[in-house]
């Protein structure tokens, strides 16, 4: 006998990538109507903590002083790869470069005058503090 999972599965297929489905509504999983019921909180923590967990590997990876970095500093550049993925971090060349080097006060100017802190402002300004502080 099949059970009922294994049936509705088989029949609403899998995306992961939101569609709409027949019905209009933005959909995404095995039929999830993200409209209608969205996600839950468990459901939200579940993939955050996941996708944190990739950007912090990303970030550990792709930045080679990272793990010579203060805490806060490390917040810093994780918090900026999780807005605005890792090759938007990765744009930040003399930020980094400056980080690289020691020199904190530079890449909080470097962030400060960016694109990036006119758009998320508050975000922004903490992190520049953080990066001031180490």
């Amino acid at each position: 006998m099949i059970s009922m999972q294994t049936y509705i599965k088989r029949n609403e297929g899998l995306r992961l990538k939101p569609y709409r489905c027949q019905a209009g509504k933005l959909t995404i999983g095995y039929g999830r109507n993200l409209e209608a019921k969205g996600i839950s909180i468990k459901e939200a923590e579940y993939l955050f903590r996941n996708d944190i967990n990739i950007v912090t590997k990303q970030v550990a990876i792709r930045i080679e002083f990272y793990r010579k970095l203060s805490y806060k500093r490390k917040l810093v550049l994780v918090d900026m790869a999780f807005n605005m993925g890792i090759e938007g971090l990765l744009g930040f060349k003399k930020m980094l470069a400056a980080m690289k080097s020691g020199d904190f006060r530079e890449a909080g100017k470097e962030l400060m005058r960016s694109k990036y802190a006119e758009q998320v402002k508050t975000r922004a300004l903490q992190n520049y503090i953080y990066v001031l502080e180490g």
